[in-house]
C-alpha cells in the first residue's frame, strides 16, 4: 500500500452537488482539497427540479450565469398540483411571491449540471480524482485522519488530512461504515420512474412547471419538463401498495398512470425512451453529523422524501456551509466533532419545516386546497416553505397545518458525536 500524505487540508468523498460545492468553497478559501469520485464521468442521478432558493448557494459558487446560459435547463417558474379527478390547482408562481432573481429557477439535466459544478471546483483549484473508490476511513485514537483509496488500476493508497467531508450522497459511506443510518419511519416510500418523449407540455411561462399529481392511497406522480422534448415522470407510494400484485416496474408504473387522469392525458401522446428505475427508503438521517476529523454533508447526512424537490437545495446549501465550517476549524487548529455542532444544528433546523410539510402531504386529511381555504392568510408561509426560504419562524403556520394533519416530533438525532458521549 502506498502512503500518500501530501499536506492536504481536507478530503471530500463524492462529487455530487454537496461535494462539488464543498470542494469549490474550500479551494476558494485557499485550502488544499482533494475530492474523490468513484465514477470517471458524471453518472445518472435523480433530482432534476431545483427549488428557488438553490439560487443562493449557486450564487455563492459563482455559477448562476453558467446555469442560466446553459443548454441543459428549462426555466421553472412554478409548481402546481393535480387532483385525483385530474383538475389542476392554480400554479404557485414564484415571481408572484418575490421579485428576487431566485424567483426563476430551473429544471436541469443532472449529468450536465453536476459536470458544471465539478468544473467550477476544478477551476477554483480543487484537485479532483475520478475513478477512485474510498474503501475505508483511517482512524487514530477514535479520530478520522484520512481515507484508504483504490484507484482505477486497483492500486491502494492512503490519503491523510485533518478533516474528511463525506459527501457520498445516498451511498452514505460513513453512515454505513459507522452504523449511523436511522430511517424516518413514517416516510419509507418507493419510487418508480422513467422518461418520455412527445408527452404533452405547456408553453411560455408554464413550460417548466413541476406538477405533483395525487394518487389514491396517498401516492403521487412527479412530472418534470426537461430540455429536448423530454419529460421525467415518476410515481411514489408505499411499497406494499405498489408491489402488491406484480413485481414489474413497467406494469406498476403504467397501472398507476391509468389511475391519474392528468398523468394519463399528458402521457397519451408520448413514448418511453429509457428504462424504468426503482429506489426505496427515501427518508433517513445520520445519527451524528460529525465525529473528530469527519463531517457529513448533503444526502450523506440526511435525505428527505423528494415530493417538494428539496434534495439538491439541501445538498448545495450544506456543501457551502460545511466548507465554511471546515475552513474555520482548520484556522482554529481544531477539527474535533464539537466544531461542527452549529453546522449540524442549522442543517436540521432548515430541514424540519420541509419535513413537517412532507408529513402533512402524506396525511389523508390534508390537502393544500382545504388548508388555504381555511387559512388564506398563510399562503405566503406555505410558499416560503415550498421555495426553500426556511430561516424563519414557521410555528404559527404548522399550528394551523396541525388542524388537518398530525405533525411529527423533531428527530432528536443528528448532532456531532462528542468524545465524551457514549455510543447509543
Amino acid at each position: 500500500m502506498k502512503d500518500s500524505t501530501e499536506g492536504i487540508d481536507a478530503i471530500v468523498i463524492g462529487l455530487g452537488p454537496a461535494g462539488a460545492a464543498a470542494s469549490a468553497i474550500l479551494a476558494e478559501h485557499g485550502r488544499r482539497v482533494v475530492a474523490i469520485e468513484r465514477d470517471v464521468e458524471s453518472s445518472y442521478r435523480v433530482g432534476e427540479s431545483l427549488i428557488p432558493f438553490c439560487w443562493h448557494p449557486l450564487n455563492r459558487l459563482g455559477v448562476v450565469d453558467d446555469v442560466r446560459g446553459s443548454g441543459f435547463v428549462v426555466e421553472k417558474n412554478s409548481v402546481q398540483f393535480a387532483g385525483l379527478e385530474g383538475s389542476v390547482s392554480k400554479p404557485f408562481y414564484f415571481f408572484e411571491h418575490t421579485d428576487h432573481p431566485c424567483a426563476r429557477t430551473w429544471q436541469v439535466v443532472r449529468k450536465d449540471f453536476d459536470r458544471m459544478l465539478r468544473a467550477n471546483a476544478a477551476r477554483k483549484g480543487a484537485e479532483l480524482r475520478f475513478g477512485h473508490t474510498v474503501r475505508a476511513l483511517i482512524e487514530v485514537d477514535g479520530a478520522v485522519c484520512g481515507v484508504e483509496v483504490q484507484d482505477e488500476h486497483g492500486e491502494v493508497s492512503e490519503l491523510r488530512a485533518p478533516v474528511t467531508i463525506d459527501a457520498s450522497g445516498r451511498a452514505t459511506f460513513a453512515q454505513t461504515k459507522l452504523g449511523w443510518r436511522v430511517p424516518d419511519a413514517k416516510l419509507r416510500k418507493v419510487a418508480i420512474w422513467t422518461y418520455y418523449e412527445g408527452a404533452k407540455r405547456d408553453t411560455g411561462v408554464d413550460e417548466g412547471t413541476t406538477t405533483i399529481a395525487y394518487l389514491p392511497e396517498k401516492g403521487w406522480f412527479w412530472y418534470i419538463p426537461l430540455p429536448n422534448d423530454r419529460v421525467g415522470v415518476g410515481v411514489v407510494a408505499e411499497k406494499d401498495y405498489l408491489f402488491g400484485s406484480t413485481r414489474s416496474p413497467e406494469e406498476i408504473f403504467q397501472r398507476e398512470a391509468q389511475l391519474q387522469p392528468w398523468i394519463k392525458d399528458r402521457l397519451s401522446t408520448g413514448h418511453v425512451i429509457e428504462e424504468y428505475r426503482v429506489t426505496s427508503e427515501f427518508s433517513y438521517r445520520s445519527r451524528h453529523c460529525a465525529k473528530d476529523g469527519l463531517v457529513l454533508a448533503g444526502d450523506a447526512f440526511s435525505f428527505l422524501d423528494p415530493v417538494f424537490s428539496s434534495g439538491v437545495y439541501f445538498a448545495l446549501e450544506s456543501g457551502v456551509r460545511v466548507a465554511d465550517a471546515v475552513h474555520a476549524a482548520l484556522a482554529a487548529g481544531d477539527t474535533s466533532a464539537a466544531r461542527f455542532e452549529a453546522y449540524g444544528a442549522r442543517f436540521r433546523e432548515q430541514m424540519e419545516p420541509m419535513r413537517k410539510l412532507v408529513h402533512a402531504f402524506y396525511d389523508d386529511d390534508f390537502n393544500f386546497g382545504k388548508f388555504l381555504k381555511r387559512h388564506p392568510d398563510l399562503r405566503a408561509d406555505l410558499t416560503d416553505c415550498l421555495i426553500g426560504d426556511l430561516d424563519k419562524d414557521f410555528d404559527p403556520f404548522f399550528r394551523a397545518v396541525s388542524e388537518f394533519a398530525e405533525m411529527p416530533e423533531p428527530l432528536p438525532h443528528g448532532g456531532p458525536l462528542m468524545r465524551s458521549a457514549e455510543h447509543p
